[in-house]
């Protein structure tokens, strides 16, 4: 997980109108809390909130709150943006300590081909594009990735069945469903043609059979 230092102002004024003057000045309100202590209302320059935003991590950076010269260890809790323009308007940092456990969401990726599924025109339909983890914050994973290589049609993937990092829990359900091989119209239709084309070999092969057989009936007649 990277580290950035973020420096933040206490002081500011709450109020939408002192909100909407911050935002003009080019500094985003946000508030600190967590670890017991009071909650705190700061404000943060955009341009560097901006930047501990566009990480590898996103919103799961875990970042060094300078706190005008008190520093602590600190991470996004949520982040509320304009419905319309979506500029941030409002950030929630929560205070934590590198040994204890927090709950982040992390990117789910579907990795690999399955040929299983695709041969017969199935699909793969993702349902969970973002896991809860509970985690160290220094360990937080980038996302966790999913393989579908051996998913076979009808099949499904649940968060019990995907292997997390060392050090990484879900407190999600087990049986709640990350991605599932769907069977389609087409995949029914291709499935069909496949049982004519196995039905068309074993007939060809019984006619060959029966012809060899006759032939050979035929030989002994002779003879």
């Amino acid at each position: 997980m990277s580290e950035l230092l973020l420096s933040a102002e206490i002081g500011r004024k709450e109020g939408t109108r002192p909100s909407r003057r911050l935002r003009r000045e080019g500094k985003v309100p946000a508030v600190v809390y967590g670890l017991g202590a009071d909650p705190v209302a700061v404000s943060v320059e955009w341009p560097a909130l901006r930047k501990a935003l566009t990480t590898d991590v996103g919103l799961n950076a875990l970042i060094t709150l300078d706190i005008d010269g008190d520093k602590g260890l600190a991470v996004i809790k949520d982040l509320q943006r304009h419905p319309v323009r979506r500029d941030v308007i409002h950030v929630d940092f929560l205070r934590v300590t590198e040994d204890m456990t927090i709950d982040v969401d992390v990117p789910v990726i579907l990795e690999g081909e399955a040929r299983k599924v695709t041969m017969y025109d199935g699909m793969i339909d993702q349902s969970m594009y973002s896991m809860t983890v509970s985690v160290r914050p220094s360990d937080v994973p980038q996302q966790i990735v999913v393989n579908v290589t051996e998913l076979e049609l009808g099949e499904t993937i649940k968060v019990g069945d995907i292997e997390l990092p060392a050090g990484v829990s879900s407190p999600m359900d087990p049986d709640e469903t990350v991605a599932i091989a769907l069977i389609t119209r087409s995949t029914r239709e291709a499935i069909r043609r496949a049982e004519q084309a196995e039905a068309g070999d074993a007939a060809a092969s019984g006619e060959t059979a029966s012809a060899d057989a006759g032939a050979d009936d035929a030989d002994g007649d002779e003879g």
